[in-house]
């Protein structure tokens, strides 16, 4: 059986979808063949409602392939200084994506701190932008299928801890408590939130098939 997550795991609401991924391994393959990976620790949902998210005016020819059909890579470029990386869910034509903020590294660290100029393994991927950068994925990689290519993937991995619930980072939005996190991970990002909510927890959930 395939460790790949399937296309239907993807194919559900953001907002399940992203707490669902804790746990979870991205997998970079890099041009030479050198694999990279890091357990997904920390996420964001952005839903088709959402103000907060690309997709909330419609498609563009930015966002496009933030509209599906799920289980691809939606990358973009921001704040002119670095690119982020999303898992798009739900639907073809609804819009729909988990933002993939941190990781902790498994494998390919020393390519990962060439990419990062950094050598802590703290500093390697604590952060949407970090992440991409030790990753080595940037505009090439937007549109790639997390299920059937061979660029970059999910593996399943271990379900443990508590998640934590709570705001977005650097969205000020106090009715939306989309990000998800593990809690006392020390891989978690240092971004800091928008509004503060009251946060509260949730037991991992079994993993989905």
């Amino acid at each position: 059986m395939t460790r790949r997550l399937p296309r239907s795991f993807y194919a559900r609401p953001a907002t399940e979808v992203a707490p669902d991924l804790l746990g979870h391994v991205l997998v970079r393959v890099l041009p030479d063949g050198t694999r990279l990976a890091a357990r997904l620790v920390e996420v964001e949902a952005y839903e088709p409602d959402d103000p907060g998210s690309h997709a909330f005016r419609g498609m563009t020819a930015r966002n496009e392939v933030m509209f599906g059909p799920p289980g691809h890579l939606y990358v973009y470029f921001t704040y002119g200084v670095h690119f982020c990386m999303n898992a798009v869910t739900r639907r073809a034509g609804e819009g729909s994506a988990v933002l993939l903020r941190a990781g902790e590294p498994l494998e390919g660290l020393d390519e990962m701190r060439a990419c990062r100029g950094r050598d802590r393994p703290t500093e390697l991927c604590s952060g949407p932008g970090r992440f991409t950068q030790a990753l080595a994925i940037a505009r090439p990689e937007n549109g790639v299928d997390l299920v059937e290519g061979d660029v970059a993937w999910v593996e399943r991995g271990r379900r443990s801890g508590t998640t934590a619930v709570g705001n977005r980072v650097g969205v000020h939005d106090t009715t939306r408590s989309w990000r998800f996190w593990v809690e006392g991970d020390p891989f978690v990002s240092p971004g800091r939130p928008g509004p503060p909510t009251p946060k509260r927890r949730v037991r991992a959930s079994p993993p989905r098939p």
